[in-house]
C-alpha cells in the first residue's frame, strides 16, 4: 500500500498544496513550526478520521477560513483508491472512500493501516491509563473490526450506565432493575473486551521483546503487563459485586474502560527508575513490535510516520533506525526533521527510492 498524492486545502497552516510521493522514502525537512508534522497529521487523518494531535476537527481549520480538505489517493493491491476528508465549521465532518460517503466512520479505520512515531509517544509512559488503553485499542482496531464494533458499544453503554447512577445519587432513590439491563449489556461487551485484549497481547509481547533487545543491545529485561480492574475473579462476578461502590463514586469502577498496562524494566517501573535512553528504547520497540504486528495480520505493510526522532534518540539510535525502516521489511515511510543535510548525509551512500521536501511556512518544495 502507497500513497501517491496528498492535496491539502486550508488544513491548519496550508492554503492549497498537492505533493507526489515516493514509493519509499519521504523525508519533510524545515524549521520548526513551518508545517513538517502537519503533512503528518494529514495522512494519519486518511486513515483514523481524525487527527493525531487535536480531536477537535474544526480547529484544524486554516485561521480565517470556513473549510478544510484533506485528499489522498493511494495505490492498494494494484488498484487506486481515493479518500476525501471535509469539515466545515459547524458541520458534520464528511468522510468518503472512492467519492461514496460511509454511513459509519469506524468503516473506515483499518483499510490504510498506518504506524505514527512522534515525541508525544512519551505520554504512553507519563501519562494516565487512558492513553495506554488507546494504544492497544488503537492497533487492535485497525485489524478487528469486531473488537471496534464492541468498544464503541461498550463505551455507549457505559455513559448511560454513569448517568444512571448519578441520576440515582442526585434522587436519592435506587432502582436495581434499570441498572441490571444497563449491567447485562456491560458484561456482554466488556467480557469480550478483555478477552480480545488479553489474546493479542499474547502475541505482542514476544514481538516487543525482541525489538527491545536489538535496539538496546543490552541484558536488560523489560516487561509488559496487563493491569485488569477485575483482577482474577470472573467478570460477571466483579461487576455486581461493585455495585455498592459505583452507587458511592456515581460511576462505574470496574471494567476494561480501567484497565492499564505496567512498563517495568528489570522488575522496577520504567516510569520512576529507567533512563531516558531507556525510555526511548522501550517506546520504539512498542512502536515497531506495532509495525510488525499490524503488518502480519493485514498482510499489508502500514504507512510509517516518524515526527521529530532524532530528538528523541541518539545519533546511533537514530541512523540505526533509519537503517531498520529502509529495508524491504518496512513499506512507504515519511520523516520530518530540521536539518536538510543530516537527512541527505543519511542517504547520500544508498540508491533507495526517496524524495525530500523543503516545508517553508506552508511552502513545500521538492528538493534536488
Amino acid at each position: 500500500m502507497v500513497l501517491k498524492q496528498l492535496s491539502l486545502i486550508n488544513f491548519k497552516n496550508y492554503a492549497d498544496v498537492t505533493l507526489q510521493f515516493s514509493e519509499k522514502m519521504n523525508c519533510l525537512v524545515g524549521n520548526n513550526g513551518m508545517g513538517k508534522t502537519n503533512i503528518l497529521d494529514a495522512i494519519h487523518y486518511l486513515s483514523f478520521c481524525k487527527s493525531f494531535f487535536n480531536s477537535i476537527d474544526s480547529q484544524n481549520i486554516k485561521h480565517g477560513e470556513g473549510f478544510f480538505v484533506i485528499q489522498g489517493t493511494y495505490n492498494r493491491n494494484g488498484e487506486t483508491t481515493e479518500v476525501y476528508c471535509g469539515q466545515k465549521r459547524n458541520q458534520k465532518k464528511i468522510f468518503k472512500h472512492d467519492k461514496k460517503e460511509y454511513d459509519r466512520l469506524s468503516e473506515h479505520i483499518g483499510m490504510y493501516p498506518l504506524v505514527m512515531i512522534s515525541p508525544g509517544d512519551a505520554e504512553l509512559i507519563n501519562g494516565t491509563s487512558e492513553t495506554r488503553r488507546k494504544f492497544i485499542d488503537g492497533i487492535i482496531s485497525q485489524y478487528d473490526k469486531v473488537y471496534l464494533e464492541k468498544l464503541i458499544a461498550y463505551n455507549q453503554v457505559l455513559k448511560q450506565r454513569n448517568a444512571l447512577l448519578k441520576q440515582f445519587w442526585e434522587s436519592r432513590a435506587f432502582d436495581s432493575v434499570t441498572l441490571e439491563i444497563w449491567d447485562e449489556q456491560l458484561i456482554i461487551h466488556g467480557k469480550s473486551i478483555l478477552q480480545i485484549r488479553i489474546d493479542f497481547l499474547k502475541e505482542f509481547i514476544p514481538l516487543f521483546n525482541k525489538h527491545y533487545a536489538h535496539i538496546s543491545e543490552s541484558k536488560e529485561e523489560v516487561s509488559l503487563v496487563y493491569e485488569s480492574s477485575v483482577g482474577e475473579r470472573d467478570y460477571k462476578t466483579a461487576i455486581l459485586s461493585s455495585i455498592e461502590r459505583d452507587r458511592v463514586l456515581h460511576y462505574t469502577t470496574v471494567g476494561p474502560h480501567k484497565d492499564d498496562l505496567d512498563f517495568t524494566i528489570n522488575g522496577f517501573s520504567l516510569k520512576k527508575f529507567a533512563s531516558q535512553g531507556q525510555q526511548k528504547s522501550y517506546l520504539l520497540a512498542l512502536k515497531l513490535a506495532q509495525f510488525e504486528f499490524i503488518k502480519t495480520k493485514k498482510n499489508t505493510k502500514p504507512l510509517l510516520l516518524l515526527d521529530d526522532v532524532y530528538d528523541k534518540l541518539d545519533e546511533t539510535r537514530f541512523r540505526k533506525l533509519i537503517e531498520l525502516v529502509s529495508d524491504d521489511n518496512f513499506g512507504q515511510v515519511f520523516i520530518t526533521d530540521t536539518h536538510p543535510d543530516r537527512i541527505r548525509d543519511l542517504f547520500a551512500f544508498n540508491n533507495i527510492d526517496k524524495k525530500i521536501f523543503l516545508v517553508d511556512n506552508g511552502v513545500v518544495e521538492v528538493m534536488k
